[in-house]
């Protein structure tokens, strides 16, 4: 059977991909704050399953609690393929970067950054104890390739998970695994991040104007076409490349 963990599966791109995966009859494991009654009913009319597992990623204790629950899961399941999709993510504090405080700053590497790596490294590990092939995915941005006025924080978080993604699938190809991971960006959609963009200031965030005008001209993408693309690629594993980071415009 195949399984797949999914976090921010509460809302927008996370909740749309989810649901696509059950609706391929694959076993979803949630991660977020709040449940989802919605995607147990998509289970339940395809013959699948959705489990919630509650925590918060920026939390290390409750990071490492559920990679605990998760292996534990996992263990008496009758898995043939494994998928880790890392969707959460926070794009506060959006300032100039010497008006962020620490507390912040942590907080958001945790979510954006230490918990992906996190999750990605134990399921290797558990794929490759198992002898299960895994295909971890990570919800990136153009952003970590582009500095923004305001975004210090996102940007960095972005590009440490596009350098990750090609260090571990480096290593992955040089240990013989059949692991492979990968990096996805969706380009700009029309999610809650967006709103909490277009409430910056412009002293925060230069490039609001910009960000506004994205909604107002109809420019933000549907999460949910996104996430058949994206559900599209991990499927299709035999035509991933290891280490790529996939742009959304790459399938348009």
């Amino acid at each position: 059977m195949k399984y797949a963990i999914v976090t921010g599966t509460s809302r927008g791109l996370g909740e749309d991909i989810a649901r696509l995966l059950l609706e391929h009859g694959v076993h979803v494991i949630g991660i977020s704050r709040s449940p989802s009654q919605a995607l147990v009913n998509v289970a339940q009319k395809n013959h699948s399953t959705y489990t919630q597992l509650h925590g918060d990623l920026g939390n290390i204790n409750e990071l490492e609690q559920m990679n605990t629950q998760l292996k534990e899961y996992l263990l008496h399941r009758s898995i043939t393929e494994l998928y880790l999709v890392n969707n959460a993510a926070v794009v506060q504090p959006v300032n100039q970067a010497n008006q962020i405080a620490a507390n912040n700053l942590s907080y958001h590497f945790h979510v954006n950054a230490i918990a992906p790596m996190a999750l990605t490294n134990s399921l290797i590990d558990y794929a490759n104890n198992n002898g299960i092939p895994m295909i971890g995915l990570t919800v990136t941005s153009g952003a970590a390739e582009r500095p923004t006025y305001g975004w210090s924080a996102y940007c960095s978080s972005k590009a440490s998970i596009n350098m990750y993604t090609r260090t571990v699938a480096l290593e992955q190809e040089q240990l013989g695994s059949k692991n492979k991971i990968v990096a996805f960006s969706p380009g700009i959609m029309d999610t809650e991040m967006q709103e909490s963009i277009r409430s910056s200031s412009k002293d925060e965030f230069a490039d609001i104007e910009r960000f506004v005008a994205f909604k107002q001209n109809n420019q933000l993408r549907s999460t949910k076409n996104v996430a058949a693309i994206l559900v599209e690629l991990i499927l299709e594993k035999n035509q991933i490349e290891n280490g790529k980071i996939y742009n959304i415009g790459d399938f348009l």
